[in-house]
């Protein structure tokens, strides 16, 4: 078993919800031959200093994500997508520690170790058009150099900007948020980028 990392020690015996599960599923991780470290806020375990997967605390369930779980054979029918936008991201949810099967877990690390060493990539996924809010469509209609501004940004910038817009259920709100963003746009900046 690895050395523990003091950072990822001091929140796994932080006190609060979901402590149980985190333990154990991190020394079933450490078992199986990661490193651990702190990234995002988060316990993060690394094969060779590539992140394999991460235990995120929510307030449903505690999931252990896989960083390219859409690589792993889901023999036990429990890998869960993260979200809508994510490509590759998969993760295994639990309620209770009772339900964290150490054999199981054990199983879909060691898939994600075996595609590290390998060095397999994530499949990109299949490129869906990207849909302009109405609001912004005719925003950019009535400026050219915004129009040109945002056609130049990378896909990943584009569609964080258009995730941010369409997000909001009323139009004015849309249209305040695109308001908002019009100098970051036209500085070629991204919706995260300082």
């Amino acid at each position: 078993m690895n050395s523990p990392d003091p950072q990822v020690e001091a929140f796994v015996n932080r006190p609060g919800q979901w402590r149980d599960e985190i333990k154990k599923l991190r020394i079933t991780l450490l078992e199986c031959g990661l490193d651990e470290g702190l990234k995002w806020g988060k316990p993060c375990f690394m094969y060779e200093g590539r992140n394999v997967a991460i235990i995120q605390p929510f307030k449903a369930h505690c999931s252990l994500m896989f960083f390219k779980g859409a690589l792993l054979q889901d023999t036990h029918g429990l890998l869960r997508r993260q979200g809508p936008n994510s490509q590759s991201a998969r993760r295994l949810e639990f309620t209770s520690a009772s339900q964290i099967r150490k054999t199981v877990v054990k199983s879909y690390v060691k898939q994600a170790i075996a595609a590290e060493k390998v060095g397999l990539r994530a499949p990109p996924a299949a490129e869906k058009p990207l849909e302009l809010p109405a609001e912004l469509v005719e925003i950019l209609k009535g400026d050219r150099k915004l129009a040109a501004a945002f056609d130049a940004l990378t896909p990943g910038r584009k569609r964080g900007y258009v995730m941010h817009f369409a997000s909001a259920k009323q139009s004015k709100t849309r249209i305040s948020r695109i308001e908002k963003c019009v100098a970051k746009i036209l500085a070629g900046q991204g919706l995260r980028d300082r």
